[in-house]
């Protein structure tokens, strides 16, 4: 198979939470362990951090991956979800898996992923880690696919584990407490391995510390460390907290001698995510006449800071372009949004995607009204007609509409 053949198989012969949702959430590790037993425990050959979280893993990730860069260091980053090519969720300092490996991994690999029902998101961890190892990287950022304590990543002993934040989010399989959910994502916790948290709360604080103590980890607060104001290339409001969380992670790596990095290579590192990483879709700028911003955020947490930022913003008319999934709390995140904006409601093109008719009615409801669009290009087209230069267009509610205008 070529690569289109190939990746359309992972896509369409198995569950992929991306695309399908519910029925790719498996329940146990079993299967990951079956897959990196075969293919011969390649994430053992790797030197790890392993990042969850509710909001700002993908981030947090990038940066980390970007200051190991300027640091001399090779390094292995696995994301998800991917934006426009699967080869984003896995990179060597910041350039993409080849398709020859994707390709040779699959074709290689085909009938035991059958036989054992391995879903999308397991092979992606084990290419991930068979790819890292064969490249000999010195150090691989693994970011969490959802949760923690099930996620397929988490069959690694990191050098250290890092939790940056914990919101009510894909709670049909998380738990619908915060501390349920902060149980979770504290399951990456491993014993004897330091462990840092980015936020928390009241309610989180003190799971994170049982956690802790169970395992003999040693925890730090990033959000209490008064650290060197940093600027990055990440404009996004949100971002201050990923870099305090970033900068702790840094710190202890460099107290354990593990490796060696500088101010220098924070400094350079944190001002260059965008060109040494690849990353897309966090408050980014595609347009300045009307002013155009895009962002990924999709849940409470992450949307309100989106939508507090926006307000800051100098504009005379806000236009909105808004699309979700299916499984989003509607009653959640509609509050959050200003009534005097025009919408664009649009359906992502997925099959998770909301239809845009039940959105907006649903909208409607929150005293949000505008036009109905069946997919997001035409949105953005109406938007763009519409808006005036000293207006301000957003697009946002789920990373599949940033992608289609990307």
């Amino acid at each position: 198979m070529n690569y289109k053949e190939t990746t359309d198989w992972m896509f369409n012969q198995l569950p992929m939470y991306q695309l399908h949702g519910a029925s790719a959430y498996k329940k146990d590790l079993t299967n990951t362990h079956l897959l990196i037993n075969h293919l011969g425990n390649p994430h053992k050959k790797v030197k790890c951090v392993h990042v969850a979280g509710t909001n700002g893993k993908g981030s947090t990730s990038h940066m980390l991956a970007s200051v190991f860069q300027e640091a001399g260091y090779k390094v292995g980053l696995y994301t998800s979800p991917h934006l426009k090519d699967f080869r984003e969720r896995i990179k060597i300092n910041g350039i993409d898996i080849t398709e020859n490996f994707v390709c040779d991994f699959i074709n290689e690999n085909k009938s035991f992923f059958e036989s054992n029902d391995i879903s999308f998101f397991e092979m992606s961890v084990g290419m991930a880690f068979g790819y890292f190892a064969k490249e000999k990287v010195d150090i691989a950022v693994i970011e969490v696919g959802m949760g923690g304590r099930l996620d397929a990543t988490n069959i690694i002993t990191p050098l250290i584990s890092v939790i940056t934040n914990i919101g009510l989010d894909h709670t049909q399989f998380l738990g619908n407490t915060i501390e349920a959910i902060a149980g979770e994502k504290a399951g990456i916790t491993k014993p004897n391995t330091p462990v840092v948290i980015g936020e928390y709360t009241t309610k989180t604080k003190p799971v994170f510390l049982a956690k802790a103590q169970e395992t003999n980890s040693a925890i730090y607060f990033a959000s209490d460390l008064i650290s060197e104001n940093y600027p990055s290339d990440l404009r996004g409001d949100y971002q201050v907290y990923n870099k305090k969380t970033a900068l702790q992670t840094i710190e202890i790596l460099n107290s354990q001698q593990e490796f060696k990095i500088s101010k220098d290579d924070i400094k350079i590192g944190l001002l260059n995510v965008v060109k040494n990483t690849g990353l897309q879709g966090r408050w980014q700028q595609m347009g300045d006449s009307p002013k155009i911003i895009c962002d990924t955020a999709h849940n409470k947490h992450g949307l309100e800071i989106v939508l507090n930022q926006i307000q800051k913003e100098k504009f005379e008319q806000l236009h909105i372009i808004l699309g979700v999934v299916n499984d989003k709390d509607l009653d959640e995140i509609l509050p959050l949004f200003p009534k005097n904006a025009v919408y664009y409601f649009s359906k992502p093109n997925n099959p998770r995607g909301l239809d845009a008719t039940i959105l907006a009615h649903k909208a409607r409801e929150h005293g949000l009204t505008g036009a109905v669009f069946n997919s997001i290009t035409p949105a953005y087209q109406n938007a763009l007609q519409a808006a005036k230069d000293t207006d301000l267009i957003y697009i946002g509610g789920s990373t599949f509409v940033v992608a289609e205008i990307l």
